[in-house]
């Protein structure tokens, strides 16, 4: 998954890559998130409800919250899910894929277990980052890339910005070329070479093989390369592989890897050639290491799943070096949408020789039992940025937790010409404090900043900065969204922080109000989201970054016309979005998922709702239903929006049957663990968390569906309190 698991919170003050770039803006650290499988554990007295049963009621002293068993609750509530996104998985054509995930986005959708919140941009801005400067592109990690970017010593005025996404879309066509720099220092700007932004999350890990946190990636990205990657107009170049053949079956790629490529230590020095064995030796490593990547090859590479699954042999994975500069890779079927994959971390290669020195092994055991040692297995290790080689265009020579990550470029970097940028620094910034950020941002240190909290908007416009520079960012594909946590199983976290005011009875009641599907509407048609964005995007454009939808609305088409098994037929260029709408429609939701508007809010549908959950309920729980949300306090944003989701909650449903708990989390880290860097499902400590999103990996609906599979498979299950 690519990405990516996204944080959402403190995001509205951020200063990122993107905020001034067009396409993806990012405005939070992306978690590539979520790992982990767990152990099934086996029910008990708690049994996930359908919503149509009730069940005998129990008097407080003899009850005991028990968490149930992830498979029953999965099924309950995404079976259906679960059988029509794999349907869509099964599908070789891409038209009939879309319409087949399209009826699974709808059905996850009336799950009512998640509901979209926002995307990335949509935020008044001021920036001297010219847009369109870096990879454009909706999936993989080629948005995180740099190199490329264009700074100016001014902020950018509105009319400049565009003038210069005129020339962009231009050139797109093919009617002109798209010279940023030409433009700028011919309208008296002076480029900068050095960037600097800030960062909340820092990298746990500089293998880029073993994790899908874009917290570690957005840096690490700018270290090394892959066979190919998306340059600023949109389209796919060469990168190491300076070209390659597919076989007549669509099943066989042969990628030539350029010979001028070279490994660097930290401080610059010539360490190995890049070759085509250390493109197979990231691949066996990445599914070694299980941190989260290696399903997104299920059914696609040769042998892939075998391997790190059931044990089966390396020698059967489609994923070869033939020789020192030629690989080949053998797919189980044709996959329309394979090349796309290839920008994401999953088919990076690492310097094999360096991994060997430093302690690594290959094999799913042999790994397991070596990165147990630490003082014999120090890849990759976070803390010490010489325990990585790298072959991209920067070079990471300092790396200090809650302080600085600095990156210089890679002088003998062999398509040097492409780099634009001297250095990249990230200073640390917890959020606290928006106004000093804002002034260095005007005062040259950072080249950007989103201008989403209110005070910080009225500082723009009171220092005519407002007025004569902002914009408003671009949306992007990356999606957040609030789960509801269907089986709990952590209510504090070991410090004994965060800890929930709920007793026994209350926290089994909230788990039986929350696997019935009715209370899930309720919750879910009561969240005023345009209230709640309100307070960190201001009245002007509280519905600009809205979404309602997982995947992202434009993000596929089809190419002909195309007929679903009940007979109806969409148009050849209908949007994946006007057909999850059609099912959304068909099955009776309610739901708008078009970006933009507050799609799911209905305080009619969320009390008739509430209603139906109670009759159903009975006896067997007692109200209020208590719904534990963690905030960060140190943070602004953080906590005006969980004052917004507790009063537009209590004021849809009744503070009579809904109470919102306000857990506070006293530090960014107890925040960030309590959701976002929870391990699994069992230990997200919420009962509603808004937290995360996800960004595509690839140019397929799968990329976003497949992280709500059952049985530990999905990479998101674990934000409704699953595997």
């Amino acid at each position: 998954m690519k990405k990516r698991l996204f944080s959402l919170v403190l995001a509205a003050v951020m200063v990122l890559s993107l905020v001034a770039c067009g396409k993806k803006a990012d405005n939070t650290p992306v978690v590539n998130v979520e790992d982990t499988s767990k152990t099934p554990e086996t029910n008990n007295t708690e049994t996930p409800s359908t919503g149509d049963e009730t069940t005998a009621p129990v008097a407080d002293a003899d009850v005991e919250y028990v968490r149930g068993d992830d498979e029953e609750a999965y099924e309950a509530a995404l079976g259906g899910f679960g059988a029509l996104n794999a349907a869509g998985n099964s599908a070789e054509k891409p038209d009939d894929r879309f319409v087949l995930f399209a009826q699974a986005e709808a059905n996850l959708l009336g799950s009512f277990v998640m509901i979209p919140t926002t995307t990335q941009g949509g935020a008044y801005s001021i920036s001297r980052v010219a847009p369109r400067t870096v990879p454009y592109v909706q999936w993989g990690n080629d948005d995180d890339r740099v190199k490329g970017l264009v700074i100016s010593d001014e902020f950018i005025t509105p009319a400049e910005r565009e003038e210069l996404l005129a020339q962009w879309a231009a050139a797109v066509k093919g009617e002109g070329t798209y010279d940023p720099i030409a433009y700028l220092t011919g309208k008296g700007h002076t480029i900068q070479k050095d960037y600097t932004l800030t960062f909340q999350t820092a990298p746990v890990t500089l293998d880029w093989l073993n994790t899908s946190s874009q917290a570690d990636t957005e840096i690490t990205v700018n270290t090394v390369e892959g066979l190919v990657e998306y340059n600023n107009l949109g389209q796919m170049t060469p990168a190491l592989a300076e070209s390659w053949e597919v076989s007549d079956d669509e099943t066989v790629y042969t990628f030539h890897i350029r010979k001028d490529a070279k490994w660097y230590t930290s401080e610059g020095a010539e360490y190995a050639p890049v070759t085509a064995h250390d493109f197979e030796a990231g691949f066996h490593h990445m599914l070694d290491t299980k941190a989260g990547l290696e399903w997104l090859i299920d059914g696609v590479v040769k042998g892939g799943t075998d391997y790190y699954a059931n044990g089966g042999s390396w020698d059967e994975v489609g994923y070869k070096a033939v020789d020192d500069y030629t690989l080949q890779v053998t797919l189980e079927k044709p996959v329309s949408y394979f090349m796309t994959m290839l920008t994401y971390s999953c088919f990076l290669p690492m310097c094999e020789s360096f991994y060997k020195a430093h302690g690594g092994v290959f094999g799913v055991d042999e790994y397991a039992a070596a990165s147990a040692d630490t003082n014999t297995y120090t890849f990759g290790n976070a803390a010490d940025v010489s325990s990585q080689v790298y072959c991209g265009p920067f070079l990471i020579q300092k790396l200090q937790k809650e302080s600085e990550i600095y990156l210089v470029a890679n002088k003998n970097y062999h398509r040097k010409d492409t780099v634009v940028l001297n250095s990249i620094k990230w200073v640390y910034d917890n959020g606290e404090n928006p106004d000093a950020l804002y002034n260095d941002t005007v005062s040259g240190t950072y080249a950007g900043i989103a201008l989403g909290l209110p005070a910080l908007l009225e500082k723009a416009k009171a220092d005519g900065n407002f007025d004569k520079y902002s914009f408003v960012t671009d949306t992007t594909s990356t999606s957040y969204f609030g789960g509801l946590n269907l089986n709990r199983g952590t209510f504090a976290l070991e410090s004994g922080a965060c800890a929930t005011p709920k007793d026994e009875k209350a926290k089994v009641d909230t788990n039986t109000a929350l696997n019935n599907l009715n209370f899930r509407k309720a919750m879910l048609y009561g969240f005023d989201k345009s209230t709640w964005n309100a307070v960190t995007r201001g009245e002007d454009l509280k519905n600009a970054n809205l979404r309602n939808m997982y995947t992202s609305p434009n993000f596929v088409q089809l190419s002909a016309d195309t007929t679903d098994a009940a007979g109806h037929t969409f148009p050849a260029g209908t949007f994946y979005g006007e057909m999850v709408q059609y099912y959304c429609d068909q099955a009776g939701l309610g739901i708008n998922v078009a970006d933009g508007v507050n799609g799911w809010y209905n305080v009619d549908l969320a009390r008739q709702s509430l209603e139906a959950a109670k009759a159903e309920l009975g006896d067997s729980v007692n109200w209020p239903i208590q719904i534990d949300v963690v905030y960060y306090s140190g943070s602004d944003s953080s906590t005006a929006q969980g004052n917004a989701y507790k009063k537009v909650m209590e004021d849809a449903l009744g503070a009579e049957n809904v109470v919102i708990n306000l857990v506070e989390a006293t530090t960014s880290e107890d925040f960030y663990a309590c959701g976002y860097r929870a391990a699994n499902g069992e230990a997200g400590n919420f009962d509603m968390f808004y937290g995360s999103g996800w960004g595509p990996d690839y140019g397929d609906p799968s990329t976003y569906l497949n992280t709500f599979l059952g049985e530990g498979a999905g990479y998101m299950t674990k934000v409704i309190g699953l595997f």
